[in-house]
């Protein structure tokens, strides 16, 4: 005979026994392993749009930004040109104020990885500071280390500019929740909507015009 009903009946008298030891608890909440909501957590997100908008936002920045900045060897001091793109991205993160970014040090692979940790996290640290200092709200950043062995751009032991760096990206909403926004959520979307047909009005203008040898 097979043991299936025995186990069924096994099962069912655990399911018993766990309900009975706390009568106060929610249907089901026996069978939550720990992450039971964040399946209904996603699709909450997906429905209201939240995590559509911050993929849309985080890719119109990565197109209009330069979101990474580049520092000399050993050094977490701002060059003229990585403050030029800084207050680029300054002007940006102004426009959301809802927003939240993350700005990730890197080194490159010369010197120990505890050495680099701190030399990305001031790197991370300063530009959060001088974006701070242009009129961005420090709420609204966040600064992390990823160290240069991790990530590299180009993968080499010696001294590579290109892995001195800092990336700016917009890792979400300051409040989860658009609800808790008071309307500022909307509010977001709306002014994508305006700033993306503004751009596409001014597109159209300018190929009437004609370009370059137009």
């Amino acid at each position: 005979m097979s043991s299936r009903p025995t186990r069924l009946v096994a099962a069912a008298a655990c399911l018993t026994l766990a309900a009975c030891a706390n009568p106060n608890a929610e249907i089901g909440s026996q069978i939550d392993e720990g992450g039971f909501g964040t399946p209904t957590l996603n699709n909450t997100l997906v429905q209201t749009g939240e995590i559509s908008a911050t993929v849309s936002l985080a890719q119109r920045f990565a197109r209009e930004v330069p979101s990474t900045i580049n520092f000399a060897f050993n050094q977490s001091t701002l060059s003229a040109e990585a403050r030029a793109a800084l207050d680029v991205q300054a002007r940006f993160i102004k426009q959301f104020p809802e927003l939240r970014f993350s700005v990730f040090g890197h080194t490159d692979l010369v010197g120990s990885a505890a050495y680099n940790q701190r030399l990305g996290r001031a790197r991370a640290n300063r530009a959060v500071n001088y974006l701070v200092s242009q009129g961005v709200d420090r709420r609204q950043l966040q600064a992390l280390v990823s160290l240069g062995e991790t990530q590299p751009l180009i993968v080499t032991e010696g001294r590579e500019m290109r892995n001195r760096r800092t990336v700016t990206e917009v890792s979400g909403f300051i409040e989860t929740d658009p609800i808790k926004l008071n309307g500022k959520y909307a509010a977001v979307i709306n002014r994508e909507f305006v700033e993306g047909a503004s751009y596409e009005i001014r597109f159209e203008k300018t190929e009437s015009a004609g370009g370059d040898g137009g």
